[in-house]
């Protein structure tokens, strides 16, 4: 078993490359960076059984742009 956090990520684009994630500080909101901006995961306080376990799932909130 990895000593890794990770978290299930739902609703945004529908072309995210990754559904399950690492999570750095869990319990923190996420920002996944995706196509020349942020998409914002928020934790949801449920959890979802998946292949790599029982893991939180976080909601997609917002987008934001890069700048520039």
């Amino acid at each position: 078993m990895s000593d890794t956090a990770k978290a299930v990520l739902e609703g945004g684009p529908d072309d995210l490359p990754q559904r399950i994630v690492p999570v750095t500080t869990p319990g923190a909101d996420l920002k996944i960076e995706f196509r020349g901006g942020y998409e914002h995961f928020r934790p949801s306080g449920r959890r979802t059984d998946t292949a790599e376990g029982t893991l939180p799932v976080y909601t997609w909130w917002e987008r934001t742009e890069m700048p520039g």
